[in-house]
């Protein structure tokens, strides 16, 4: 079971604040390696193949995967020979709604997928609940085309945690806590 923050009144930033970090460190320090080694694997194996990194989210994780792809583009292509090549489903507004308005909401990403992904290609997913419609639907796409899906989940890990090929969670009823832990693993 996951644990919810904070789990009493607190009276003071100061309280506040050190117990947030401390409840953050402790998921961080526990997360599972294993996995962690195999999604990293996974990615530089992408990466060498040629293959495309798509990322989505909603929210404040749609911020965390525009964020994502932006570093991965920019910081591997400066300083390694690879030609990592990343979109983010999350950052197109007008296609976005447009999608949105015109076929359903749920849609707006596996929409994207069935256009714009191939075998092989890499879907990671951000999701503090792992239960959003749209990102379920996003993974039911990817898996009839042979996308690899990766998820960073929090609370339980919902759907997401079991519907992902690779999924690390951290099991905190917290948005700000597990945000701040998936940026943390990203960087």
């Amino acid at each position: 079971m996951y644990k919810k923050f904070p789990l009493k009144k607190i009276s003071n930033s100061k309280e506040f604040y050190l117990e947030y970090i401390n409840q953050k460190n402790d998921l961080l320090q526990n997360i599972n390696f294993y996995k962690l080694d195999k999604i990293i694997n996974l990615l530089k194996k992408s990466f060498k193949n040629n293959n495309i990194l798509y990322t989505c989210g909603n929210g404040g994780s749609s911020s965390l995967a525009d964020h994502f792809t932006c570093d991965f583009i920019k910081q591997t292509n400066n300083q390694t020979n690879l030609k990592v090549k990343s979109i983010s489903l999350a950052s197109n507004f007008s296609l976005i709604s447009a999608i949105a308005n015109d076929v359903n909401y749920d849609k707006i990403f596996s929409f994207q997928i069935e256009k714009l992904c191939k075998k092989d290609d890499v879907l990671f997913l951000f999701s503090v609940s792992g239960n959003s419609p749209n990102l379920i639907e996003a993974i039911k796409a990817g898996k009839k085309i042979g996308v690899k899906i990766v998820s960073f989940t929090g609370f339980d890990g919902g759907k997401l945690s079991k519907m992902s090929d690779y999924n690390l969670n951290f099991p905190i009823a917290n948005f700000g806590i597990v945000e701040d832990c998936h940026i943390s693993i990203m960087h």
